[in-house]
């Protein structure tokens, strides 16, 4: 019997989905250094403000806050220091293609752990204007709205 894909989720970027329409996303490795593992795995961490920069070849993910782990007394590391996203070369030049666009940018959305590795989730999302997340906000209060009537309806 096949064993299916356990996925531990860490920090998700709740912001990104209210700054940015989300077009596509794409799964990356993080090369992580010492005890920052435990500290993830402790969930101590933090998106926000966190971007996506291809350089060199290279992706790699910036301002993506890690606490260092506090039983560590070996190497103490910066907390936003840049980390390199594994994948292949052929999705560096996908991602870079993408990214090229005005308008558009590469923004973290999840960091998870699958089958024990940590885990990144990238997204390709086009920046939202003022008046973009006010609609949205006024669709998330109508659904609200609707969903408390609903629940009323059914209680009589």
């Amino acid at each position: 019997m096949p064993k299916k894909d356990s996925v531990l989720v860490v920090c998700t970027n709740r912001k990104a989905y209210h700054e940015f329409f989300i077009e596509d996303t794409l799964e990356a490795g993080l090369e992580l250094l010492g005890a920052e593992v435990k500290s993830i795995r402790q969930k101590e961490l933090s998106l926000e403000g966190a971007f996506v920069r291809i350089e060199n070849g290279q992706a790699y993910v910036y301002n993506m806050h890690v606490k260092p782990y506090k039983f560590n007394s070996l190497v103490e590391l910066d907390a936003t220091r840049p980390r390199r996203l594994l994948l292949n070369k052929k999705e560096i030049r996908k991602l870079a293609a993408k990214a090229d666009v005005k308008g558009y940018a590469l923004v973290p959305v999840e960091v998870y752990f699958k089958k024990g590795w940590a885990k990144i989730q990238l997204a390709v999302a086009k920046g939202k204007h003022l008046f973009d997340k006010r609609e949205a906000l006024k669709k998330r209060d109508l659904n609200r709205e609707m969903e408390k009537g609903f629940k009323n309806k059914i209680r009589f």
